[in-house]
Parts: structure tokens; sequence; C-alpha cells
């Protein structure tokens, strides 16, 4: 009764963005209250507030919460938030519904980067973590580095992301054929899963996806004009190229971040901005934030 009678103050426009808003949080709360209660060991919110009450930290359901489920949540909502606003935002600069992380190299070079450090001796925990985070800035550092020499274009951008995914998954290819190895642990990252994660694998991600995201958050109007094409958006004093640039860059810091938490998810920063746009509209000030959400 109360929201009822909240909303018939609200304009119509308002109202039906007030209702995508609580709805994504009522859904996202849902989501993290059966993300942290069910597993192969059922926990009991009552019982582990008690062990908790009680000083009880090695009581076998609070190590669950606190070293399996915990970190296992965070690592996801951190990954899925940041992969749907990177393509979100990829989508936008690009101009182009298929684009996503993988389509401006993150997942190849994420890839290279992981079968590499298989290769060196690598097989687990943060540094594996850093080399594909390291992996995906490199990919999309040299695809900027062409963009700027042949032209920030949206054609030049993708071009040279399908390029270089080509050349490092062909690499990829002739590393695990010299170490085969390294093949079982390039498969797992590919699949992608959130097991193992630890809070010193979260803790960079945790610092790097907020912020990037706020950053974006505020860019939204730029984004905007981007969708209207080079031309009008110069002509309404953007530039569009080092617009274009950053845009790409602060992407590619959520997709590297995520990568290097969850694996290879690439479906869903190329499906989620898709499924929100459809009750958001075209509207980057909206779609952004309910995109992460």
């Amino acid at each position: 009764m109360l929201m009822k009678h909240f909303l018939t103050f609200l304009p119509h426009s308002k109202k039906r963005f007030f209702l995508l808003y609580f709805t994504s949080g009522a859904l996202l709360l849902l989501s993290i209250l059966l993300g942290l209660s069910l597993g192969s060991t059922h926990l009991s919110f009552s019982s582990l507030l008690t062990a908790l009450k009680d000083g009880a930290y090695q009581a076998p359901e609070v190590r669950i919460f606190l070293y399996v489920r915990l970190p296992r949540l965070l690592a996801s909502l951190l990954a899925g938030g940041a992969l749907a606003l990177s393509g979100a935002v990829l989508q936008g600069a690009l101009g182009n519904r298929l684009a996503s992380p993988s389509v401006i190299g993150v997942n190849a070079g994420a890839g290279f980067a992981v079968t590499l450090a298989g290769a060196l001796g690598i097989l687990g925990g943060l540094p594996l973590s850093l080399f594909a985070f390291g992996g995906a800035l490199l990919s999309v550092m040299l695809v900027s580095l062409g963009a700027k020499k042949w032209g920030l274009s949206r054609g030049t951008v993708i071009l040279l992301g399908v390029a270089l995914n080509s050349l490092l998954g062909a690499a990829r290819d002739a590393v695990t054929v010299f170490v085969p190895d390294t093949a079982i642990l390039g498969a797992s990252f590919r699949v992608g899963d959130f097991s193992g994660v630890s809070y010193a694998r979260i803790l960079p991600a945790a610092v790097l996806i907020p912020l990037a995201s706020l950053i974006l958050f505020t860019l939204s109007n730029e984004l905007d004009l981007l969708t209207l094409g080079d031309e009008n958006a110069y002509g309404l004093g953007l530039h569009a190229a080092r617009t274009r640039a950053l845009l790409l860059v602060l992407s590619a810091v959520l997709a590297g971040a995520a990568v290097s938490l969850a694996g290879l998810l690439s479906f869903v920063g190329l499906l989620v901005p898709h499924a929100v746009r459809r009750f958001s509209g075209a509207s980057h000030k909206h779609l952004l934030p309910l995109a992460f959400l």
C-alpha cells in the first residue's frame, strides 16, 4: 500500500524506471540470499548468526560462509556487473549490437596469457589472475594503438579486434601444442568458474570495477552522442575519437578484471545489455546502471 501510494505521485516515465530499479534490486537481493544459502552444504542463517554472535569462527558453517560462499558471491557480483556494463558500453561506443568484450581482444588476450602462465608453471591463485588481467589489458592496448594509427572509427576498432583475436588464438594453440599440459588449464579458464576464489584475487577487481563503473556512469550522455554517429557528435561539440578511446580503455579495465575472476564468460557482456535495453530504452543514463545490476 505504501509503495502504491508513493507511485501515484511519480510521473509515468519516472514510475517505470523506479519499478525497473526496484525489481532489479529485489532480484539481486534474492540472488544473494540464494547464493549464500544454497550449495552442497545447506547453511541456516539462524545457526550462522548464532555462531558468529558466540565467536565460534572455527565452526564448519562459519568457515563455509566466510571462505567459500562469500568470496564466490562477491566474485560473481563483480564479474557479472562488470561484463554486462562493459558490453553495454562497447555496443554503444562501436555502434554494433553484436559487440562484447571479446570483440576488442579481451578474451583472446586473457586466454593466451593464462595458457602462457600454465606453460611457465603458474597453475592458479592470484598470479594466474594477474596474468589474465595483464593479457586482457595488453591486447586492448594493441587494438587502441593500431586504431589510433589508422583512425579510431567504429569499423577500424572492430576489424583490429577480430584480427588480434585470430592472432592470439593461434598463439595460444601453438603454446598448447608445445606444452600439452596447458590444455586442461586453458579449457577450464575458457569455460569459466568461481571455484577457489579467494579474497586476495577479489581485492584488485573490487577496487578497479567500482572505480571504472562510476566513471562510465558519468559518461552516459557522451555515449548517447556517440550513437548518433561521429559527424553528429563532432557537430554537437564532442571529440568522438578521444571519447571512444576513453570508453574502450574503461571497458577493457572492467572486462579484464572480470575475466581475471571468472574466466571467459563472454556471453554475459553480449546478452545482458540486449535484455535490459528492451525495458530501459536506448538511453545509457538508465541502461548502464541497470545492466550492472
